[in-house]
């Protein structure tokens, strides 16, 4: 496949859950190579320029039985999934005893297969890698324990929660959870100890190997490597002392995988740091949080960050950590999210489900989900958004944000509309979304001089409505916008 376009369109996709789906559907046994052509070509409809395959590598047994055994995950298994059992629960995809595509799902020759499959429909593929940790029963306990970071009885006794012992070919040794600075341990995984060169560089090398297969990795909390946010975590001092991890594999990968895309989940506002650190993309967070927190003023001023930052971030509304959209939300608002966020720069990250309304979250852990009913309006809306984004405008142009102004004396409700604005030569697009629930007027401004002097059609392309407007008007007083609450415009502009 070529270079992944600027702004790209992901969809993240739960191998496990969605095979075993696809399996009762047919009557028989799907795997990655035996995917239903028909089911690609459903999702390259949608014209993403790429699949985020969630969840393919080798689940670990020892974590499957942590997974089971779970009081507080049982309680979420249910929520989910009332009659799931025991053989439902598959163990976490981010608990990984080897790098090597799951047999259930069809091992390395089905992932082949698929991955040529997606790309002779226009489809990049991008797959997992966890830096952080491993599967508590991965071969480098008893293979290279120096990998790993190790306590001693008085760090068992002090943090049981956080370390587990463990007897590997007649050698007691006592082994650290993976964790964050913040939390108790994952304990269903071991944590590398990325202060020594020898494991940077075998985890440097898995990426590698990652890199062979796909054409791009999300990489999973991607921050906790870093060597600040790590020493904090764990104290000591790397070798050498300044060493950091992504810098030097980054480098390492561009050369050898021209190309292949980096996306990195991170969080405590360590977004830019990571893209120094080398990542195409990160995760934008902040403004899921802030559209959740129903604030348009936040979201304006999120938005008004350096474009070198904002053309860097993944946005979403939804994905296998956040509760779904239309849940959250509520689907008029979720719909309004959608608009704003999916127009922005950046990476754009569509989640299964989300075209159909689903509202259950399902815990990673299970490899069944719930029958969902798909909600036929929520899916037309994002075939025309997505219909609309494969437009070059959208991932060649240039986009600047609008600042609505006030209508008239005495009437706030232009802070509630956020908008923007595309163009690459005589096409532009314009973008007006209303995030309160109430209806919201503004004049909108719009700095583009070669709209002055005659007519012009605003064709907006998800309400099937034509407005005639006058440049002068919109270039001068600007575009006024009357949207009820939650309503949205992605105008088209075409002359008259």
């Amino acid at each position: 496949m070529n270079n992944w376009p600027q702004n790209p369109t992901l969809y993240e996709i739960n191998a496990w859950a969605w095979l075993e789906q696809l399996s009762r559907q047919a009557g028989q046994a799907i795997t990655l190579a035996s995917v239903p052509q028909a089911e690609l070509e459903r999702i390259a409809a949608y014209g993403f320029d790429g699949v985020w395959l969630m969840g393919v590598w080798q689940r670990s047994a020892g974590g499957r039985q942590v997974a089971r055994e779970h009081v507080g995950l049982q309680g979420e298994y249910r929520q989910a999934l009332p009659d799931y059992d025991e053989a439902d629960v598959v163990g976490s995809p981010y608990c990984i005893p080897e790098y090597r595509v799951d047999a259930t799902l069809g091992g390395d020759a089905g992932l082949a297969d698929l991955r040529q499959r997606l790309a002779d429909l226009g489809m990049r593929l991008m797959l997992d890698f966890v830096p952080n940790h491993l599967a508590c029963d991965h071969a480098w306990l008893g293979e290279h324990p120096e990998r790993l970071m190790q306590g001693g009885p008085d760090s068992l006794a002090r943090e049981p929660i956080n370390y587990f012992d463990v007897t590997v070919d007649g050698q007691w040794r006592i082994f650290a959870h993976g964790r964050d600075p913040y939390l108790d341990g994952w304990s269903d995984t071991v944590q590398i100890d990325y202060r020594r060169s020898a494991a940077r560089r075998a985890m440097a090398d898995i990426l590698l190997s990652i890199a062979e297969r796909c054409d791009g990795a999300r990489c999973d909390m991607a921050m906790l490597v870093t060597r600040d946010i790590f020493l904090r975590t764990w104290g000591g001092e790397f070798e050498p002392p300044q060493a950091e991890f992504w810098p030097a594999v980054v480098t390492d990968l561009h050369a050898r995988h021209p190309g292949f895309l980096l996306l990195a989940e991170v969080y405590w506002d360590l977004e830019w740091e990571l893209q120094q650190q080398g990542f195409d993309y990160t995760y934008d967070k902040r403004l899921y949080d802030r559209l959740l927190e129903h604030d348009a003023m936040d979201v304006r001023l999120h938005l008004t960050a350096g474009l070198d930052y904002q053309q860097r971030l993944a946005r979403f509304i939804e994905n296998h950590d956040e509760r779904r959209a239309a849940a959250t939300f509520g689907v008029p608002r979720s719909l309004a999210a959608a608009v704003l966020t999916y127009t922005l720069p950046g990476l754009r990250l569509f989640h299964e489900g989300q075209f159909d309304g689903w509202r259950v979250k399902l815990p990673v852990q299970l490899g069944r989900r719930p029958d969902e009913p798909t909600q036929p309006a929520v899916d037309t809306f994002y075939r025309r958004l997505l219909s609309a984004l494969r437009h070059p405008v959208f991932h060649e142009g240039h986009w600047s944000a609008l600042k609505p102004a006030e209508e008239w004396a005495g009437n706030p409700t232009h802070r509630q509309i956020v908008a923007h604005r595309w163009s690459l030569g005589d096409e532009h697009r314009l973008v007006f979304v209303n995030l309160s629930s109430e209806p919201a007027q503004a004049l909108a401004p719009l700095d583009i001089r070669t709209l002055a002097g005659q007519d012009w059609r605003l064709v907006d392309v998800l309400n099937d409505t034509t407005y005639l407007r006058r440049g002068d008007d919109m270039t001068g007083a600007g575009l006024y916008l009357d949207l009820p609450g939650y309503g949205y415009h992605l105008f088209e502009v075409h002359s008259a």
